[in-house]
Formats: C-alpha cells, sequence, structure tokens
C-alpha cells in the first residue's frame, strides 16, 4: 500500500482539517508514493524513535507530535531536526504527523473515556460538525464523588503511570472534572468556567497551578508524556484493523524524563 493510501485511510477519520491553525500535521517528509509495509508509532519523533524506525526498517513513521512546526532555511546535521530529517530521507522513510487533528477527533473523548467521565462537552470547542461542538479536551461529571485523593489513584492507575503533581486539597470532594491530554496551561480557564473541580493535564506552572487552586479548583498533572502515551497503542490496533496487511512497530513506553 502506498504512503498515499495510509494518509488517505487516516484522514477519514483523524481529518488534517481539525488541525488548529497554528498547527502542522500531515506528511512532513518522505515520498508520498512510497510503498509501505511497515509503520513505526510514537509519540515524537526523537531521535530514539527515528533511529529504531530506521534500524527496524520502518517504511513509515507516524507520530503525534510535529518534528516541523515552522519553516526550515536548511537541512544539516548542524541542529536535532535537521539530523533526524536527514536520517528519515537516508532511511527512504516516510514521515506523517498527527497532532491537534487527533486530538479534536480522537484524544479528547479517549482521555474521557479513561476517567468514565459522563455527559461530556468539549473544553475548548475548535469547530462544528453537524451541529455538535467538537474540540480540545472535555468536561464531564464522574458516577460518582471522591475526593482530590482517591482521583489521584484513578488517573495513576487508568494511565499506567506512577507520579502526578497536585495542586489543592487532597481531601476536597470533586464530581465535576476537565481533561486535557498535552500542555493544559490554556484551557485552565475554561476550566473553571466549565465548574471543574478537578482539571487533569500536563505541563502545569507554579503560578497557574496555585491560582486554580485558589479559586477552587484541585489540579493533577499527569505529565505530557504521561496522558498523550495512549496515542501509540490506540493508534497500533486502528491501523491493524482499517490496514491489518501492515507490520506494526511502537515505541516502548519511556518517560523522557527522571525523577531522581
Amino acid at each position: 500500500m502506498k504512503c498515499s493510501d495510509i494518509i488517505e485511510v487516516l484522514n477519514r477519520r483523524f481529518a488534517e482539517s481539525y488541525a488548529c491553525s497554528w498547527d502542522n500535521p500531515g506528511l512532513l517528509a518522505g515520498r508520498r508514493e512510497k510503498e509501505v509495509k511497515s509503520v513505526y508509532i510514537a509519540l515524537d519523533a526523537s531521535d530514539e524513535a527515528v533511529e529504531e524506525a530506521a534500524e527496524k526498517g520502518a517504511d513509515l513513521l507516524l507520530t503525534h507530535h510535529p518534528l516541523i512546526f515552522k519553516g526550515i532555511k536548511r537541512v544539516t546535521d548542524d541542529d536535532f531536526v535537521g539530523r533526524r530529517l536527514m536520517t528519515m530521507i537516508r532511511a527512504d522513510m516516510s514521515y506523517y504527523a498527527m497532532h491537534t487533528n487527533f486530538d479534536v477527533t480522537g484524544m479528547a473523548q479517549l482521555a474521557a473515556d479513561k476517567l468514565h467521565l459522563k455527559n461530556t462537552e468539549p473544553l475548548e470547542a475548535t469547530c462544528v460538525e453537524n451541529g455538535i461542538f467538537q474540540g480540545i479536551g472535555k468536561t464531564g461529571d464522574f458516577g460518582q464523588e471522591m475526593t482530590v485523593s482517591e482521583c489521584v489513584e484513578m488517573v495513576k492507575s487508568e494511565f499506567g503511570i506512577s507520579h502526578v503533581k497536585v495542586f489543592g486539597n487532597l481531601n476536597q470532594t470533586v464530581r465535576r472534572a476537565a481533561v486535557c491530554p498535552g500542555a493544559g496551561k490554556s484551557n485552565t480557564d475554561n476550566a473553571l468556567r466549565a465548574g471543574a473541580q478537578v482539571y487533569i493535564t500536563g505541563d502545569i506552572d507554579h503560578h497557574t497551578g496555585i491560582d486554580a487552586a485558589a479559586a477552587g479548583m484541585a489540579v493533577i498533572d499527569a505529565g505530557h508524556y504521561g496522558l498523550e502515551y495512549l496515542f501509540i497503542p490506540y493508534m497500533a490496533e486502528y491501523l491493524k484493523e482499517k490496514i491489518p496487511e501492515l507490520e506494526i512497530m511502537q515505541q516502548t513506553r519511556t518517560e523522557p524524563f527522571q525523577i531522581l
């Protein structure tokens, strides 16, 4: 199957048109006419992911985060972007990213389902389809009240993570929640306006966290990688179902940092 055919399959469910205006999803390197028999899936086009995909002979690298966000004036080995692109080109490996288009059409509901949220609505509406708002993140209600501490344990269990950072009172009782996988700072006010009592997201800084807690909303920072890793197994299963003849390879789950 050609790379262009796989992109067509992906766009039927996760159309690039759903992406935010600042984003850069799509085919970022390689040939559309490339014959693809194997796909390597990772969250980022990191050195490790690109090198492993090339070593394993992957024909297509599929990531959530785009390696390229802005214009590039040169492709050399002077910087990490150039080095990674050169590795892909040498390996004749095409590279496709699906970022906020996946956030809108997949990630938001996947995260809400992990938390068993009911009556969900977009946290940040970015478009309307058939009269229904879609967007980044979700707000919703837990099936029953729980403490922030109990919510923390659920987040750790459901997303398979060992640690989180929490702002707010661990004994506070919550039922209304908001979730935004990735970097959720910009949607903190939206979570407050939606009446969320707890906000589950990543990359929350000191002042955003303490201000949210002061406003009565606890924040569980489960990490950017911690919440978005679900992209990898989800897309692996999706491609196996839609294109069963493809060989699917997944990057092993490894946090991009260490806590010592």
